[in-house]
């Protein structure tokens, strides 16, 4: 009973101080993200008081956020954007691989870390944070944007490659050798295949079985089909984040708009226990020996990102200040890269790894969503179209006869 009470009072506190937070957030025009992750900071380890009796609680609502994130986000698309957008999207997200892992990759070596290290720390700079986005999108009103479908197919790619990447990384930092790597990849290449295969061939038979008619009938098939399909794929290797994401393109129609309204109010709490959840796990104390090559390496990655998104954004014919939207919001880093720290530090590569990936993810974190509203701000957008303005071509001037 006691710790049932003291439960109550400490998630009750905290949603109670979210609110706040996200109200002021919001009369300033600001994203409330930076400011619930202070929050977690706060409470967290080493924080001003810590809150023992929900830990556990928040640590399954940030799961359950992050599932809520990713299937809103694929309700906005059918199956069959997705894959025209994927299709366009391969170069760049083959180029997203490579000016976003090497640095990273690059970096462990200049620290004198070893190969292994060096393999997490890649993965670590490369993906970027998909329930940051999908929020960052959210409050600041792009979901329906040009380029969004850009940002999404990139990081679709990510989280598609993150399924491949995490049973990889997971065997090489057991040992178990290069047969172990090998099978635990195939098994996660026929999962991703055969999810894949079910949300868009047999989309529309999944979604008849749901009724619209009923509101709460509709939550819990939906909410419910969502956490079943994410813990399989977890369970099988694959992110619980791209289960997720599938579950929401293989509904459509009537099922997938009212699916949207009624799960909204879920993802909005649970997105902000996510982000709590992330600064609660953070020591503030280990960061600041590592805040100044954390800030290098961030800083280097976030223009990678913005090239990225840039050039997406250029090969599907979006103009400057929409391709200028995409690689901005590109730029926070967030869960995978957390679960890819949480590896390596439970193998015992690298003790530094931990604190300079956390410092890392934060710096990004944070900056991130303030970066993505400057094209939003008059200065900006001046700038912008004095940018397109230069690089129209000049049409020559024949002479009168």
């Amino acid at each position: 009973m006691h710790s049932t009470t003291a439960l109550l009072i400490e998630v009750g506190a905290l949603l109670f101080a979210l609110g706040m937070l996200g109200r002021i957030s919001r009369r300033f025009g600001l994203s409330p993200i930076p400011l619930y992750l202070l929050a977690g900071l706060a409470f967290g380890q080493g924080g001003l008081r810590p809150l023992p009796a929900s830990t556990e609680f928040i640590e399954v609502g940030a799961e359950i956020g992050v599932i809520l994130l990713l299937v809103m986000l694929g309700l906005e698309y059918s199956a069959s954007e997705l894959v025209g957008n994927l299709r366009s999207a391969a170069p760049a997200g083959v180029i997203d691989a490579l000016l976003n892992a090497l640095p990273g990759a690059a970096f462990a070596f200049l620290l004198g870390w070893s190969w292994e290290a060096a393999l997490v720390l890649a993965g670590i700079t490369w993906v970027s944070s998909s329930g940051v986005i999908a929020k960052v999108l959210g409050d600041l009103g792009r979901l329906g944007n040009r380029e969004t479908p850009v940002i999404l197919s990139i990081l679709v790619i990510e989280d598609l490659a993150m399924a491949f990447y995490l049973p990889l990384v997971t065997a090489v930092l057991a040992g178990v050798g290069l047969l172990g790597g090998v099978k635990a990849l195939s098994v996660a290449v026929l999962t991703v295949i055969a999810v894949l295969v079910v949300a868009i061939r047999y989309g529309h038979a999944i979604s008849s079985f749901i009724s619209v008619k009923d509101p709460e009938a509709l939550l819990l098939s939906v909410l419910g089909l969502t956490l079943f399909v994410a813990g399989v794929a977890a369970q099988l290797q694959v992110s619980a984040a791209v289960g997720a994401f599938l579950v929401g393109i293989a509904l459509s129609g009537p099922v997938a708009h009212n699916a949207t309204q009624i799960l909204t109010p879920l993802r909005d709490l649970f997105a902000a226990v996510f982000f709590v959840f992330f600064g609660l796990s953070t020591d503030p104390a280990a960061m600041p020996a590592v805040l100044l090559p954390a800030l290098g390496l961030a800083v280097l990655t976030m223009l990678t990102k913005v090239f990225t998104g840039g050039l997406a954004a250029r090969r599907a014919g979006i103009a400057l200040p929409g391709q200028v939207r995409a690689g901005l919001a590109l730029m926070p880093r967030g869960e995978f890269s957390i679960v890819i720290a949480g590896l390596a530090v439970a193998s015992g590569v690298e003790p530094e790894l931990a604190p300079l990936a956390t410092a890392y993810v934060l710096i990004t974190v944070v900056t991130g969503p303030l970066l993505a509203r400057l094209t939003d701000y008059t200065w900006f957008k001046a700038m912008v179209r004095k940018r397109m303005v230069l690089r129209r071509p000049v049409e020559p001037v024949t002479a009168a006869e």
